[in-house]
């Protein structure tokens, strides 16, 4: 008997019932228009469908059903708000009663009336009852629709390890004990707490989010298109009209937007030196997203993959999270759970459209309420120039609730969108598709500190270490919900921010690092300030652990077109640091600048520029960032004519170990050395600058 031929036949029914099959969003599209006119579809109208769509009558007949399921599912999903909304309301009457009865006076004598405490006790009783009986009726619906029971209660906050108790003296107090009793949490790697993502999508959202991301790429497109009467022209990037983008994309329940909610909406193009397959690539891929936007994107993760394109991306969806900073511990972060779609229009052309996901319970996870901040339809559009260049538009659109009120300092940078807007992003794609193609190709040999030549394979090693470098000091410096600064109070009163965390990342020295921080105004164009700070000739003004000595420049390799745009060696010329080096990263673009640097010893900077592998050498990063701030009408370089110069907006950043055991306690020293470290140096940067007042 043959039983090899059944086996294998039981095997090949068992594939193809695994097979699954996933609709593009344009098939989803048409039969979702197919759906608002007859849900039932017949025999004929299911063949015509299937012959239109390439698809089989089957899939067709199934893809009904289902979205009849679905549809129905949403009318209970509705009926259950409606509920719950009067679950509340009836609540809140019953609080509003219990009150008024016991503010209530005898019109007579003015004082208390005699009350039935036995009929009032079973009134409340009897609708507590009821109000129990409704909340797990519409408990039970929605676990029924979401597939899983729902907590009826928010999930406490996890605490902060960066909640440092110094409110029991001043730093350099006595009162200030030797020790500080501080608590360091496990989360991740780093020592910060962990960090929970969304659920992936279920198969029942999936057609409502394909449908989602195809209209938000057909607005991102006419977006890109638009000409002036959709976008304004300020003599910088273009600004949206918001009255006439309500008018001319008005969704069904739009018209009304909060007092609090304001929008943010900017367009700029320009030349990217990097092909449209490379910058496909990169945007779709978190962790390359967040190596070329580190001044921008602090977070970035995938969550669920709803179609994964083939051919170089042709067409893919995909559900993502991403948190956005400014670099500063006193400007919160925005996060945002959104679609992301790519799609090849034409040949050489490419679009990638975003829109917000309303996930809420997301935010149930930090005790905090539901924010109303959302990713509108934005992205780029990718023109292959087909000589190693791209053309990049890129259009910004947001809308914005601040849970908190905006730092005095950041107020007019935030509010003209531009701390967030398509300037901000295009610049520093330039300016980081500049440093990509510096670290692709070999260059020119450069000296080491032994006199010998820095091969191509130790200017790549280099390189790589310096963007550790970078990305470890521009994530130091976010001010999530889960990466909280305290405020130190001192005779300087200069906002100093401090945070700790036990590190044990094996890219940073092991053990409890305590980071402090600061954000300062100054009278001072950004490029004046960002040519003072980085110029090694100027160095000994303003860093305190240089002593005053001047440093010696042991190699540097340029990164971009810009001369400040630079990775650099330096060496201190003091007897006490023969054995240590600085290795120093300065960059600029139009938008803001960066200057960070991090100690590094003789023997481990030798195995850099030999060419081996970085990835082990611990950094501690320090440095400044530099953005403009943002006042209306003023440039932001001296000598331009016509308006007055800007300031800058400067944060001030030290991070220390303090201690290579973990488990060590903080100290008051500890603080009080990095609080006057601050100090120390932003009063010498304002005094080389002639802003010492203030």
């Amino acid at each position: 008997m043959d039983f090899g031929g059944d086996v294998m036949e039981s095997a090949d029914g068992q594939r193809r019932k695994k097979r699954h099959h996933r609709h593009t969003p344009r098939q989803i599209q048409q039969l979702e228009a197919m759906f608002k006119e007859c849900p039932h579809p017949d025999e004929n109208q299911r063949m015509q469908l299937s012959r239109e769509l390439g698809l089989e009558s089957r899939q067709i007949k199934f893809w009904f059903q289902n979205r009849r399921t679905q549809m129905k599912a949403q009318h209970e999903r509705q009926d259950n708000c409606f509920m719950r909304a009067e679950n509340d309301k009836i609540r809140c009457e019953n609080i509003a009663m219990r009150e008024a009865l016991r503010n209530v006076i005898c019109p007579t004598c003015g004082g208390p009336p005699v009350a039935d405490d036995y009929f009032d006790e079973q009134k409340l009783r009897m609708d507590n009852a009821r109000l129990k009986e409704e909340l797990d009726r519409v408990s039970s619906l929605t676990s029924r629709y979401l597939g899983r029971p729902i907590t009826q209660l928010p999930p406490v906050p996890p605490l902060s390890m960066s909640s440092l108790d110094l409110s029991v003296g001043g730093l350099g107090s006595p009162a200030l004990g030797p020790s500080l009793d501080l608590d360091l949490l496990s989360g991740g790697s780093s020592g910060y707490p962990s960090f929970q993502l969304p659920t992936p999508v279920s198969e029942m959202e999936r057609p409502m989010m394909a449908e989602m991301a195809t209209r938000a790429m057909d607005e991102l497109i006419r977006l890109a298109h638009a000409g002036e009467h959709l976008w304004v022209k300020t003599g910088g990037p273009e600004v949206l009209n918001v009255d006439t983008y309500d008018s001319i994309f008005a969704k069904p329940g739009s018209s009304f937007r909060g007092p609090d909610v304001r929008v943010e909406g900017s367009r700029d193009s320009g030349l990217v030196f990097m092909s449209a397959i490379g910058l496909v690539d990169m945007l779709m891929d978190p962790c390359k997203w967040m190596e070329f936007f580190p001044a921008i994107v602090s977070k970035a993760r995938t969550i669920d993959v709803l179609m994964n394109g083939m051919a170089g991306r042709s067409e893919s969806l995909v559900l993502m999270y991403e948190e956005l900073h400014v670099m500063s511990p006193v400007v919160p972060t925005r996060d945002f759970c959104f679609l992301r779609y790519c799609r090849q229009i034409e040949h050489g052309l490419w679009a990638i459209a975003d829109i917000s996901v309303d996930l809420q319970q997301r935010d149930a996870r930090f005790g905090a309420p539901p924010s109303r901040s959302c990713r509108l339809p934005s992205g780029c559009l990718i023109a292959d120039m087909a000589n190693g260049y791209s053309k990049v538009t890129w259009v910004e659109h947001m809308e914005i609730e601040d849970r908190v009120p905006i730092h005095l300092l950041y107020r007019d940078l935030i509010l003209s969108g531009a701390a967030f807007g398509a300037h901000r992003w295009l610049s520093t794609l330039q300016r980081a598709c500049e440093r990509y193609a510096c670290l692709a190709t070999a260059g020119m040999p450069h000296r080491d500190i032994a006199g010998g030549t820095l091969t191509p394979e130790g200017k790549r090693s280099m390189m790589k270490l310096s963007q550790r470098m970078v990305n470890s000091f521009c994530s130091s410096l976010s001010a999530s919900q889960l990466h909280r600064w305290t405020t130190l109070s001192g005779p300087n009163d200069l906002g100093v921010r401090v945070m700790v965390h036990r590190s044990t990342d094996p890219g940073q020295p092991s053990g409890v690092v305590l980071s402090a921080a600061t954000s300062i105004w100054l009278p001072v164009p950004c490029d004046r300030v960002f040519a003072f700070v980085r110029n090694e000739n100027t160095r000994s003004q303003w860093d305190v652990l240089s002593h005053g000595n001047p440093v010696q420049v042991v190699s540097r390799i340029p990164n971009g077109s810009h001369p400040g745009n630079c990775i650099s060696l330096l060496r201190g010329l003091n007897a006490s640091q023969n054995s240590m080096l600085i290795l120093q990263e300065s960059c600029t673009d139009a938008s803001g600048s960066l200057v960070v640097y991090a100690p590094i010893d003789i023997p481990a900077a030798n195995v850099v520029m030999s060419g081996e592998d970085p990835s082990a050498i611990p950094l501690l990063p320090s440095g400044f960032t530099i953005l403009p701030d943002g006042r209306p009408g003023a440039s932001m370089s001296a000598g331009t004519l016509g308006s007055p110069p800007a300031g800058s907006l400067v944060t001030v950043a030290f991070q220390i170990l303090v201690s290579s055991l973990p488990s060590s306690k903080l100290n008051a020293e500890s603080v009080a050395t990095v609080n006057s470290l601050i100090s120390t140096t932003v009063e010498q940067i304002k005094a080389a600058l002639n802003c010492a007042s203030h």
